[in-house]
């Protein structure tokens, strides 16, 4: 009876280490800066430039014309080409054209992504634990115009303060009007100004279950 209670009571006490938040000195895990180093290497700053037509997955102009009106960006080839390389699906061509994919990829992650392992976040606050968790996370918007592009972007690892999350949002990367290694939530998105005032970014991490 004595060595069935003792195995009990290890069995308990894993099951709590297990489902217990991982604790990092900095506060950012190792598959985190893993994950970055992946996606640094991408070097988005010198690929998926705006106005020409590009590769979705490498960001090189392919020399193909741009269809549509506007100066055409790659937010959303980015993100998916980004997620591809570390094994993870979001809605990408050739499954929806280059054209207003963002908005697309943000009805997908609300709607199909939960079968992907997709999961909404509350807030920047939630979204900037994940990502030092070592999950992948975008922040995304929708414009309320379906014929004019949204946007979206990855968020980066980082240890910001509640006030300059709030104010600010978290760290991300982003390809767009302008291509950003890393930057600022509000100056990447800096070109739909509504979405971060009237808070309409949205927040999803990939894993089929989020750590508490």
């Amino acid at each position: 009876m004595k060595t069935m209670k003792r195995a009990v009571l290890c069995l308990a006490f894993s099951l709590l280490v297990a489902s217990s938040p991982q604790v990092y000195a900095d506060g950012i895990a190792p598959q985190a800066r893993q994950n970055f180093v992946s996606i640094d290497a991408l070097d988005v700053e010198h690929h998926w430039p705006a106005g020409v037509h590009v590769h979705w997955e490498s960001g090189e102009p392919d020399g193909k014309p741009e269809s549509g009106i506007g100066k055409h960006t790659h937010c959303s080839v980015f993100v998916a080409a980004a997620a591809k390389l570390l094994g993870i699906y979001i809605l990408r061509p050739p499954e929806h054209k280059q054209i207003l994919l963002a908005n697309a990829q943000v009805d997908w992650l609300a709607g199909e992504g939960a079968s992907h392992g997709w999961r909404p976040l509350r807030d920047a606050a939630e979204a900037q634990a994940q990502a030092n968790r070592g999950l992948f996370v975008v922040a995304a918007y929708k414009n309320r115009r379906d014929d004019k592009p949204g946007h979206i972007a990855i968020v980066r690892p980082g240890m910001k303060s509640s006030a300059a999350l709030t104010h600010e949002g978290p760290d991300i990367t982003q390809a767009g009007g302008r291509n950003y290694r890393s930057t600022t939530l509000v100056q990447g998105f800096a070109g739909h100004p509504s979405a971060w005032r009237d808070r309409e970014v949205r927040f999803y991490a990939h894993a089929p279950e989020l750590p508490r």
